[in-house]
């Protein structure tokens, strides 16, 4: 899997798990959705316009760029959205 990117600070925080689309992902406590999806070679969507790979456009929550759902159905925020250990997401994207 390539790795979009790599985190060099604040590596001491404690550890959590996410599951993204049923695969275990390591994150940090504090860690936003995205941070979670970006870290781990992951997209949060594909453009239904054509021009490819979706990872989010504002990161500040006023687009719509960064939504994903969790398995119960609700629909979150990606950008916003603390990580919570255990949390369960769901993109519809196969891992690259």
């Amino acid at each position: 899997m390539k790795q979009q990117f790599r985190r060099l600070a604040e590596t001491t925080r404690a550890r959590i798990t996410v599951f993204v689309d049923g695969i275990p992902a390591d994150a940090l406590v504090g860690d936003t959705l995205l941070t979670v999806l970006l870290t781990h070679g992951r997209r949060v969507r594909t453009s239904e316009f054509g021009d490819g790979p979706r990872a989010g456009f504002c990161l500040i929550g006023a687009c719509q760029d960064c939504w994903v759902s969790l398995t119960d159905g609700r629909r979150l925020r990606g950008c916003t959205t603390i990580a919570q250990d255990g949390m369960s997401i769901v993109t519809g994207i196969t891992a690259p």
